[in-house]
């Protein structure tokens, strides 16, 4: 496929996406993109790609922010680029692929990934593969969720290593969950490769929750998906059900609750004039 994209592997997270679930905090989840935006610098007539554009909507924001003359908007679920390709056109277009397959075959003036690139393994190995693909003077963008500490995310991985619901984990089912780098990691990173200026920062959102029990909603359209793909049809709704019950007795009722969610940004460049444009 375009961009060095290929058809998705049936992985952990990439199917069963439900747009309508994960649309419930589409605003909540739309602040640290407009702070990731910001640190990118507009491209007139360059090329950007967008790994994990889910519905689309920010896609187009990106496009319109960077003024680039192609954006293509990469994710694995159909389910999302079924909402996402109304929005093509103007040289904005969607296409079905697996970002953890991003390679140089193409290459681009901005990559960028919100909220995407905690669903594949091996950071090191994955940022050097994302540098690889940008031309001289390009940008990468990243947004990573880094809450797997708070009792949303850290709950739900202890009800997994519970019976029932072990046995179907596999040897290392959450080898991809904990596969987000502490920021001066991406620091260091960013600087080894050979970025010649870079922002790395760990920011703490706060989102007002009706209650604790909307944190359940939060997570059964991210990261309990992980546990869903995991196991079977017939064990997924118990598993929820566990999970609801324990956050309830960590987090107590709370109405409303203030949610506190910690995530890394990062934009770097590499040296030398951009090659595509005017």
């Amino acid at each position: 496929m375009p961009g060095g994209m290929s058809m998705p592997d049936e992985t952990v997270g990439t199917q069963g996406w439900d747009p309508d679930q994960y649309s419930k905090f589409a605003a909540e989840r739309a602040k640290p993109f407009v702070d990731l935006l910001a640190m990118v610098e507009p491209v007139p007539g360059g090329d950007v790609i967008d790994l994990g554009c889910g519905t689309g909507e920010l896609t187009a924001r990106l496009h319109a922010h960077t003024k680039a003359a192609t954006t293509i908007g990469v994710d694995a679920s159909e389910a999302m680029l079924a909402k996402a390709h109304p929005l093509a056109g103007n040289g904005l277009r969607f296409e079905l692929g697996d970002i953890g397959r991003f390679g140089a075959e193409r290459s681009f003036d901005v990559v960028f990934a919100n909220a995407s690139l905690h669903w594949v393994p091996d950071h090191p190995r994955l940022v050097g593969q994302l540098a690889a693909g940008l031309r001289p003077g390009g940008q990468l963008a990243v947004q990573v969720p880094a809450n797997t500490d708070h009792p949303s995310h850290a709950v739900a991985f202890e009800v997994a290593t519970e019976a029932p619901f072990l046995e179907h984990m596999g040897a290392d089912p959450l080898a991809d969950a904990h596969a987000v780098c502490a920021p001066e990691q991406y620091a260091e990173l960013l600087d080894g490769i050979g970025f010649s200026d870079q922002h790395v920062r760990l920011q703490v959102y706060g989102h007002h929750l009706a209650s604790t029990a909307a944190v359940v909603e939060w997570t059964k359209g991210t990261t309990l998906l992980r546990f869903k793909s995991l196991l079977p049809p017939d064990l997924f709704d118990p598993f929820v059900e566990r999970y609801r019950r324990r956050l309830a007795e960590v987090l107590g009722e709370q109405a409303p609750y203030f949610y506190t969610f910690k995530r890394i940004l990062f934009w770097a460049r590499l040296p030398g004039p951009r090659s595509s444009g005017e």
